[in-house]
């Protein structure tokens, strides 16, 4: 069995439960549902939009942590509480994901933590 190693960065905000950041095995970076949360505020930004920027920029800060990078990122998993701010999303998303486009699944759920509006997981490969 492979050494698993686990990430923690405060340039993205804690965990909210009993779980890392992200955590490492065989070369393949696993990062955690990421909120819209400000590092260091503890709390949401404001609105869908800002929200999403945040857990973006939340998302790239674990993964530079870990030592890898969005150009890195094989599969996105995308949270969204409602589907009619898909254009948005993709909008926020595209400046971030330009040449590379990784997998990706969008879904509508009933409910985020902490009232969240949008949540982005993904898995990456690392150095």
């Amino acid at each position: 069995m492979s050494d698993i190693t686990l990430i923690h960065t405060d340039k993205a905000p804690a965990a909210v439960g009993p779980y890392s950041q992200a955590t490492t095995a065989n070369g393949t970076l696993y990062v955690s549902g990421q909120l819209g949360i400000i590092p260091g505020k503890s709390e949401l930004a404001d609105g869908f939009k800002a929200q999403t920027k945040q857990a973006l920029e939340n998302l790239k800060a674990i993964l530079e942590e870990a030592g890898s990078s969005l150009e890195k990122v094989l599969a996105v998993d995308v949270f969204v509480m409602d589907m009619g701010k898909f254009a948005d999303l993709n909008a926020i998303y595209a400046e971030y994901f330009t040449d590379h486009k990784p997998a990706r699944a969008a879904i509508q759920v009933a409910g985020l933590p902490l009232g969240g509006l949008v949540e982005l997981k993904c898995i990456a490969l690392i150095d």
